[in-house]
């Protein structure tokens, strides 16, 4: 019988940060007393990434699946390791754990109580931010918060990673998806609701970690085009998003979009805000 909560980290060049961020998560998921795994997606690392994992996996206390993923993109390594997954409840963390891992508790409280996507949000107000943004960064947030909502009404913050799930439906979701960059969580989150899983946000406590490869220089573009390919998409059907795509080159990008905070939802379907001092422990099913 294989975890219930499985959990995806995408990992780019990632041999300095990621054993840390194992670790870190090892600690949560101990502290659950829950059967759950880790699958780290290699996203076409250069340097020895797969080989942290593969030792870390001999040692560690909590299953760990390595998943090699060679087409570019965070969206394409998140979607490689969704569709790897087996279990009833899934989530992805970024290989910083930015997100206090600790809220992995929290969100699988809330998907025991029938919510079926549970998104970290750095917009509630019972979140604790520690950000060391620039001024242009905060301006390109804001931007891109309002397009989104143009795409996905409802939610608060789209690009913090940490996002759990039920987990036929976002595979299913996941199978669908068509951006490879950074606005694949907006996509993401929209093929959920299409589904008929409305999504809900809740507080997390999150710092700005060194290291991340977002650029705004380099990454803003296609992530704003990423925005215009999910609304199409959307709408349009898969052929549309193949054209659309083969333009764009896939809207490409990795590492944490600190600075990319969006809103999403679909169809009027508004996120819901949640409270977690109300809610029942975990318990192993």
């Amino acid at each position: 019988m294989g975890p219930w909560l499985e959990i995806v980290i995408p990992a780019r060049n990632e041999e300095r940060r990621l054993p840390a961020g194992l670790a870190a998560l090892d600690t949560a998921l101990a502290a659950l007393a829950a059967d759950a795994g880790v699958v780290v997606v290699d996203s076409a690392s250069t340097d020895g990434t797969g080989a942290v994992v593969r030792r870390y996996a001999a040692t560690s206390d909590v299953p760990v699946r390595l998943v090699r993923c060679e087409r570019p993109g965070k969206g394409a390594a998140v979607r490689a390791g969704l569709l790897a997954t087996t279990a009833p409840y899934v989530g992805f963390c970024d290989a910083d754990m930015a997100t206090d891992p600790a809220a992995i508790a929290v969100a699988v409280r809330l998907l025991r109580t029938g919510c079926p996507v549970v998104l970290g949000s750095r917009s509630h107000p019972a979140s604790v931010v520690e950000a060391r943004h620039t001024v242009l960064r905060k301006m390109g947030a804001a931007v891109f918060r309002a397009a989104a909502r143009v795409v996905v009404p409802g939610v608060g913050d789209t690009q913090c990673g940490f996002k759990f799930f039920d987990g036929p439906t976002v595979r299913a979701a996941a199978a669908s998806l068509r951006l490879t960059g950074f606005a694949f969580d907006v996509e993401l989150i929209a093929r959920c609701v299409r589904l008929g899983a409305a999504p809900i946000e809740m507080p997390v406590r999150w710092r700005d970690v060194s290291g991340s490869t977002f650029s705004v220089w380099r990454h803003s573009a296609s992530s704003f085009a990423g925005l215009a390919v999910a609304w199409w998409v959307l709408r349009a059907g898969p052929a549309a998003a193949d054209f659309a795509l083969s333009g764009l080159g896939g809207a490409a990008g990795f590492g944490g979009a600190a600075g990319l905070g969006g809103a999403a939802g679909l169809g009027g379907a508004a996120a819901a805000s949640v409270a977690v001092n109300s809610l029942p422990p975990v318990e192993q099913p």
